[in-house]
């Protein structure tokens, strides 16, 4: 497969996945040593997501060349979900500001309503098997 443009959404998704691997590596270090349980389960549960939606943009951008689409709604809910969920839950643990644990649900919806749609996309897709050859 030929890749004749920058895929963006690669370049994003190894970009934070990258991010994702330093701020375990932190969390596993030295903030075992500052943080309480509960806030080191939380900062390690952002990683967790971040590493997955990011993975799941680079996911995104191999379909946009597989299916001759852009996916822009989800690639917006995936990387907005990784702000509000994962960098909140990165902010509270190290803070305990709850503003944003409030956030920290709004990002969840968020990857949700990612894979949803994603979902929802190849339903579609199959359904009009015809046009994938467009």
């Amino acid at each position: 497969m030929e890749l004749k443009r920058t895929n963006h959404k690669i370049i994003a998704g190894a970009l934070l996945m990258g991010l994702a691997v330093a701020l375990g590596a932190m969390g596993a270090h030295a903030l075992e040593k500052i943080l309480t349980p509960k806030n080191l389960a939380t900062f390690k549960t952002g990683v967790h997501y971040q590493m997955l939606h990011a993975f799941g943009l680079i996911f995104l951008g191999i379909l946009d060349k597989l299916y001759r689409d852009k996916f822009k709604i989800e690639t917006a809910l995936f990387t907005l979900g990784i702000i509000l969920f994962s960098f909140n839950c990165y902010i509270y643990s190290l803070t305990n500001i709850k503003v944003f644990a409030m956030l920290i649900p709004i990002g969840g919806v968020t990857f949700i309503m990612g894979w949803l749609s994603l979902g929802l996309r190849f339903f579609k897709i199959s359904r009009n098997y015809e046009d994938l050859s467009n």
